[in-house]
């Protein structure tokens, strides 16, 4: 029996076992320590080297920790490169006092904090305790899922409803030090999660499809805002939580991958070493033009989103559906995002690669619909 359905409408939705979220400026010094599973726990910290040498956040963390912090991994690149989670792993493996992980920076860190525990457990059967705190907008904070990018520059996962991070604190503080470019960008990510739950066959009504709605309302309001003042606080925690609805309640029930936005994003991330931000905004809003022109139900779930981001329905779905691919178009112009395959130099001899990672398919009506779609983003 399938856990979602729309006609008749029913479900069941299972959270996770997230237990805190604490959100706000100085969110972090006010509410770390008490996220610990014990006053005598012992954290591992897991972050980028741009945080780690560039900014005092780091420091901060490891400082405020004392005698709790026992050691920091600060090698972690875009996509998660596996040599650097093999590394970061062996050095956790050999301190058996380690019962609490940090993750600090976008998904990279985060993921890979949660690859490390699934690790773990898998040799001595215990998870670790995680807490992340998300300098990105990407979301990855909300999911079972841990991403890294295999030896042939594939992105391969596993997952686990215990690498749900126990603990997220989102705190502006820490996102100050984001390049506005980049906190847009993972935005635009979040913005892929909210459509792509809309017409997933096992998001469920409530609470997924309801938050996802407030996602893209909330996105769309304090995108523009963010880029016009990006050291306005209140707007960084307005996209945090925004973050967080996109996918901090797909609970347990998501069956598969997200979508095709998301998979076309997995086909030309890692390969091609784009960040996850940009593929979003290079597929979504055409990835949404094409679920509406191939797919009445789709469309009638995307077309739910006009009003929350400010268009009026006009009761055709499909014509309605076609508009918020367009809305998210312009809003991606808007904040200077727009790009093409051929900026980022992917060769146009690449397609057929990327079509086929996306779909697994090689021919077809679905392949043929996914090409020219791609052919369309050089």
């Amino acid at each position: 029996m399938t856990e979602s359905s729309t006609n008749p409408l029913a479900g069941l939705w299972r959270p996770t076992h997230l237990q805190r979220l604490h959100y706000g400026p100085e969110s972090v010094k006010q509410h770390l320590l008490e996220c610990l599973p014990t006053e005598s726990s012992k954290a591992f910290i897991i972050t980028g080297n741009s945080l780690a040498t560039k900014t005092q956040l780091i420091k901060q963390v490891e400082s405020q920790l004392g005698s709790r912090h026992v050691g920091t991994f600060s090698k972690i690149g875009q996509h998660a490169p596996i040599a650097e989670l093999d590394e970061a792993t062996e050095i956790v493996k050999k301190d058996s006092s380690i019962d609490t992980i940090i993750s600090i920076g976008g998904g990279s860190p985060i993921d890979s904090a949660k690859a490390i525990s699934y690790r773990l457990h898998e040799q001595n059967g215990k998870f670790l305790h995680h807490i992340a705190i998300p300098t990105t907008l990407s979301a990855a904070e909300c999911t079972m899922n841990a991403g890294y990018t295999d030896k042939s520059g594939l992105k391969t996962g596993v997952a686990a409803p215990e690498l749900v991070p126990s603990a997220v604190i989102y705190d502006s503080k820490f996102a100050l030090e984001t390049p506005p470019w980049l906190l847009l960008s993972t935005a635009m990510r979040a913005m892929d999660h909210a459509m792509e739950l809309m017409y997933h066959p096992t998001s469920t009504e409530m609470p997924c499809k309801q938050l996802a709605l407030s996602a893209a309302s909330e996105l769309f309001i304090y995108l523009p805002k963010y880029k016009r003042d990006p050291k306005n606080e209140e707007y960084i925690t307005h996209l945090q939580l925004a973050s967080f609805a996109s996918l901090g309640f797909v609970g347990l029930n998501i069956k598969g991958g997200l979508g095709l936005s998301h998979t076309l994003g997995y086909a030309l991330g890692s390969p091609y070493g784009i960040p996850h931000g940009i593929t979003s905004c290079l597929t979504l809003g055409h990835v949404v033009k094409l679920k509406a022109q191939s797919s009445d139900a789709d469309a009638a779930q995307i077309a739910r989103m006009a009003p929350f981001i400010g268009l009026t329905r006009t009761n055709d779905n499909k014509k309605d559906a076609l508009a918020v691919g367009d809305a998210i178009l312009d809003l991606v112009k808007l904040l200077d995002l727009k790009t093409t395959l051929t900026e980022k130099g992917v060769s146009k001899d690449e397609v057929h690669t990327i079509v086929k990672t996306a779909t697994r398919q090689e021919s077809g009506p679905i392949y043929d619909h996914v090409r020219a779609l791609v052919e369309g983003l050089y």
